[in-house]
């Protein structure tokens, strides 16, 4: 394809992501369970494979589909389960996207950025909650730059509670920059750079994006190419479903993730597929133009643990607690949780406010509760990010996890990281409870680790902190 102005090209090839999805429609039932045989060996699939699962309709098959992924994500994650929270920055925005709350032209919406101080505040009201991970999120405005970004992301860092320490990894989602920008961000030490396409359709992407930066789509799709050439090695990225076709974006995407890896030798860290949920003064985000029924948004995910089995799948809190639990088995690995949509939320008393939040969320759970829930299905919480300050990254990562690294070590980082959230925040029942089902997965942990593991526990008993391996 030929490049625009800029020298950028659109490597989405819309006619054949097309005929890939239309060619994979109505395979019979013995191409599906070959497929589903190929998947199972954790080596992930073709585009034309992995549309011929989107399109499943039989209920037998189906199943097929979520007991493979059931067993995929078992083989490589286990059964843990890493927490975050987003903490919005700012909601100023130049952008005029259609289906934002946010938007510029939304003149109802009362605009907040938060100053160094009250940034402070919301960090530490979200340390004392417990948690370690953050996703700082920003309105796309002009006026903030990758200076003004990193200086809020030091200020997260430097944040320390008495009660329960640092944020131990800070990612953050801001509008796309130049190469010298996302330098900027890599220097003070942001883990995943984070930024959703939307929709790879182009005629769509532009109808719905008529003014403001963010309307040049080519400059946004190679957001990701710019962050890495910076040297930020983890990189998420995403579609917002609803808006247009399903199976086209999902192909799309996975596109855009084989053009990472075939240009820098991995793709995504993580992928993300939030679904449109209402938002003030946006009418297609109440009538989404193309909605994805809880089925097909059920398979859409088991299909994409199976694809890109070593991709981190993150579920956010648009969905409510009944779809995050049926989840959490055939693909999840990422979960948000006691989320609040807005700049002050975590130190405001009356957070359920429409008149400020970029959408309405569907699970109102706070962090506990959504431990409580998961616990007691099995999941162990993990705040663990000793790869990322170890340099275990991008395509070191992913090498890693191949080799089932994942399991070997995550799982016992993820019980240092809960025993720390046990001791340090839950109450007496929570902690009782979930300290019973660390001495159960002690026997999970092999042999060779398992004395290491539990002197690590009993060290963090007697009071130390972030011990991992």
């Amino acid at each position: 394809m030929k490049p625009d102005s800029t020298g950028l090209v659109n490597f989405i090839d819309e006619e054949k992501v097309w005929a890939t999805v239309n060619s994979a429609a109505n395979a019979d039932s013995s191409r599906i369970m070959d497929i589903l045989d190929k998947a199972s060996e954790l080596k992930g699939l073709s585009l034309e494979e992995t549309a011929v699962l989107l399109q499943v309709e039989d209920p037998e098959l189906n199943e097929a589909i979520f007991e493979t992924a059931r067993k995929v994500k078992q083989g490589i994650y286990g059964n843990r389960m890493v927490l975050f929270a987003p903490l919005y920055v700012t909601n100023e925005c130049g952008n005029r996207c259609a289906y934002c709350g946010f938007k510029a032209s939304n003149k109802e919406l009362q605009r907040r950025t938060l100053t160094a101080e009250e940034l402070q505040q919301e960090v530490l009201a979200l340390e004392n909650q417990g948690h370690k991970r953050l996703l700082l999120v920003y309105g796309e405005h002009p006026k903030f730059g990758a200076d003004w970004i990193a200086e809020t992301v030091r200020t997260v860092y430097d944040t320390v509670s008495e009660k329960s320490g640092e944020i131990r990894r800070v990612n953050i989602n801001c509008a796309p920059l130049d190469t010298a920008g996302f330098r900027k961000l890599h220097e003070v030490g942001i883990g995943t750079y984070q930024c959703f396409q939307e929709t790879y359709h182009r005629k769509t992407y532009a109808e719905l994006h008529p003014g403001g930066h963010k309307k040049d789509i080519l400059w946004r799709l190679h957001a990701m190419h710019r962050a890495m050439e910076a040297g930020i090695d983890d990189v998420g990225m995403g579609t917002l479903l609803g808006l247009y076709d399903y199976r086209f974006d999902t192909i799309a995407m996975l596109s855009h993730a084989a053009e990472l890896e075939s240009r820098f030798g991995v793709g995504p860290h993580t992928l993300s597929f939030p679904r449109l949920e209402p938002a003030l003064n946006a009418d297609i985000a109440f009538n989404p133009p193309y909605p994805i029924t809880d089925g097909q948004f059920k398979r859409l995910v088991a299909v994409l643990r199976l694809s890109v089995p070593y991709t981190g799948l993150i579920l956010s809190t648009r969905e409510g607690r009944n779809m995050r639990r049926e989840l959490l088995d055939c693909g999840v690995s990422q979960l948000s949780a006691g989320s609040r949509t807005y700049p002050g939320a975590y130190s405001d008393p009356d957070y359920d406010r429409p008149d400020v939040q970029q959408f309405c969320i569907g699970d109102n759970r706070n962090l506990e509760e959504v431990i409580t829930e998961i616990v007691g299905h099995g999941y162990v919480p993990s705040w663990c990010t000793a790869c990322y300050r170890a340099g275990r990254t991008g395509e070191d990562f992913m090498n890693l996890a191949k080799k089932g690294f994942i399991q070997k070590f995550c799982h016992p980082n993820a019980l240092l990281t809960f025993k720390e959230y046990l001791l340090d925040y839950a109450h007496s029942e929570t902690r009782t409870k979930g300290c019973t089902f660390i001495e159960s997965e002690l026997d999970r942990i092999s042999t060779q680790l398992r004395d290491s593991v539990s002197d690590r526990l009993s060290r963090i008993e007697h009071g130390e902190r972030d011990l991992y391996f």
